[in-house]
């Protein structure tokens, strides 16, 4: 083989030390090292050039020894660009390297040997792609192979690849420039450095090189005295663990992991350590579920033979029978009895506990209801309703009789007991449109209602009477405003306040209001129609409807109204209301007559005529008597 003037001394060396007879006690081996060939493949290669490069590499991995825990080999090539061929943690075998090299297909470009250097620095020798740790000790080497100049710079990068510890030796061939050899080639350069003349004899050279690369294995020369594997490495070895074991201190000998102990393993009751790995266990009682994590308590009660009456309640190891609320379990354990729940709880119940199955309900004596609460009783004589004003607003009112209307208005609430369990009251006002003034549920005392009527703004406009009915039925005496269940036998009570003829049909929604259970009471003032504060009233009309001033007749409303609404049991007629709801409608009435007797007597007119003319005595005319 003919050397270019740069390398005679090198070839010389190694001719020696091939040809030098080695010491019997030492054996010759590769191992392990991390190489990856970094080969020129531009266009100046012509391709039974490259052939000769594909050679050249399989010679000297043949002679190298392979593997996981021995040398392991990744190839790249680079024109203009890189390309990784196969990597470090690629392939393990001779055979599967040698597959991959001879299906290389060169890139046939530029010459940028810089740029490969940088990639081999910074990814063929990274631990991502196969390369061992620098702390393991593994030498690691790149060989390049180029033909040409390289067209980029390469001094500045291939020194940062010697600084980063990577081993370079330098190939050249037929037109390779030394100067860049050798700016390449890690110190001393004599050793780095060949330059051949031709592609065929790059081959023998290939000998040599394996010679250069030749070490001994002092894993096997020398007494190593690891417990599980010795790695050897060029001049010295290190101590390596089977899996499941981790090297002591002393660097030689091995103890098992305990995968358990850095509580990272998830069990949800035990942790179990075996060689480098564990499996979890539960306590008894539960089984590992799917995730072979976490654990789930058998359950007994699934096996079907439980026996219990009510229901079984599965326990780590075993069950016991519950009984449903309001039962007792029996001495058997299985079987459950009725308990007598008014003798064994604190019922509440103001009057009387009736104890049902499982239950109990509180009672009230005859002539009492039951409250909201469902444990306390009520007279009747609290008179408790739920009570809806509507106020005509409109422009004919005018303002100084707008605030005489809301005096009547407190006047009434002053008689009332209003509480959230006592009478509720609402107030609606309406002209050409409607409006809530407040709901039922708004205010829970008379003081708070009295503040907020004489707080309402007078709106004016027009009289659309049958608006303000269709709302009071669809809203005011809806249970989202407060009003109380049909079930509560609270009566529920309209009381509409006109001052002329309505500019809408109110007969529609009169005859609604009173279908759906409302009472209704009319009072007209100015120039109220009698006809359409009839259709308002409910029946007795004669009862429900104000219009006259004459007074002289109130002394027989009451006992009427009770007559009328409330028939005696035992006269053969049909009773259509509670007691109850009879006598709390009875006070209402008597309650709103009384203000009538009162704002008359004290001479409080609504414009020129008095506010009103009666409860139960009608003039037929339509206006005011002056």
């Amino acid at each position: 083989m003919k050397l270019l003037p740069a390398a005679p001394l090198l070839l010389l060396l190694l001719t020696t030390l091939e040809a030098r007879p080695k010491p019997a006690a030492l054996k010759c081996r590769t191992g392990p090292l991390d190489i990856v060939f970094v080969i020129d493949s531009s266009r100046s290669v012509r391709p039974f050039e490259f052939e000769t490069m594909r050679r050249f590499m399989m010679d000297i991995i043949s002679n190298l020894d392979v593997g996981p825990n021995a040398t392991r080999v990744g190839v790249i090539q680079y024109s203009s660009q890189v390309q990784n061929i196969f990597s470090l943690k690629t392939f393990f075998t001779r055979a599967d390297m040698e597959r991959a090299i001879n299906s290389i297909v060169p890139l046939a470009q530029g010459t940028m040997t810089g740029l490969a250097i940088q990639y081999a620095m910074n990814v063929a020798f990274s631990t991502q792609e196969g390369a061992r740790p620098p702390h393991k000790g593994v030498p690691r080497i790149a060989i390049i192979v180029t033909d040409g100049r390289p067209q980029d710079r390469v001094t500045e990068v291939a020194t940062q690849a010697r600084n980063a510890g990577i081993e370079i030796y330098a190939v050249g061939i037929q037109r390779a420039d030394m100067n860049s050899l050798r700016a390449m080639a890690s110190p001393p350069l004599e050793e780095h450095v060949f330059l051949v003349e031709s592609f065929e004899l790059i081959q023998q050279f290939a000998k040599q090189f394996q010679d250069k690369l030749c070490g001994v294995d002092m894993c096997v020369e020398r007494e190593h005295g690891c417990q599980h594997s010795c790695i050897s490495t060029p001049g010295s070895f290190y101590c390596e663990c089977n899996p499941g074991y981790r090297l002591n201190g002393d660097g030689k000998t091995c103890s098992p992991i305990d995968a358990c102990a850095d509580g990272r393993h998830g069990c949800q009751h035990h942790c179990v350590s075996l060689q480098g790995s564990y499996h979890c266990r539960c306590r008894p009682g539960y089984y590992l579920s799917h995730n072979k994590r976490s654990c789930t308590m058998i359950d007994y009660c699934s096996f079907g033979n439980h026996s219990c009456q009510h229901e079984c309640v599965s326990i780590p190891n075993g069950h016991y029978c519950r009984c449903r609320s309001g039962f007792t379990l029996q001495p058997d354990g299985k079987s459950c009895r009725a308990t007598d729940l008014c003798n064994g709880v604190d019922h509440g119940c103001e009057f009387k506990c009736v104890s049902t199955e499982g239950s109990y309900h509180c009672v009230c004596p005859e002539g009492q209801r039951l409250q909201a609460d469902g444990k306390t009783c009520s007279k009747c004589g609290a008179g408790h309703v739920d009570l809806v004003m509507v106020i005509d607003g409109s422009k004919s009112v005018r303002p100084q009789n707008f605030e005489l209307v809301k005096q009547f208005v407190n006047r009434v609430v002053d008689l009332l007991e209003v509480s959230p369990q006592g009478t509720r009251v609402g107030l609606v006002q309406y002209s050409s449109r409607v409006r809530t003034e407040f709901p039922l549920n708004k205010y829970h005392s008379a003081d708070e209602i009295k503040k907020a009527v004489m707080d309402v703004e007078y709106m004016e406009k027009g009289t659309m009477t049958g608006l303000a009915l269709k709302h009071m039925v669809e809203h005011s005496f809806s249970e989202q405003e407060g009003a109380r269940p049909l079930s509560y036998n609270i009566p529920r009570i309209g009381l509409v306040f006109t001052d002329g003829r309505s500019q809408d049909d109110i007969s529609e929604w009169a005859r609604r209001a009173k279908e759906s259970g409302i009472v209704m009471f009319a009072v007209g003032v100015g120039k109220a129609v009698e006809e359409e504060l009839r259709t308002i009233a409910s029946e007795p009309v004669e009862q429900h409807f104000s219009y006259s001033a004459d007074f002289t007749t109130m002394t027989h409303l009451v006992e009427n109204f009770s007559l009328n609404i409330c028939p005696e049991e035992g006269k053969g007629e049909t009773e259509i209301r509670s007691p109850c709801e009879c006598e709390a409608l009875v006070q209402f009435q008597t309650n709103t007559v009384a203000i009538l007797q009162s704002l008359t007597e004290k001479n409080i007119l609504w414009g020129e005529a008095g506010l009103v003319r009666g409860w139960g005595q009608s003039t037929r005319g339509v206006g005011w008597d002056g």
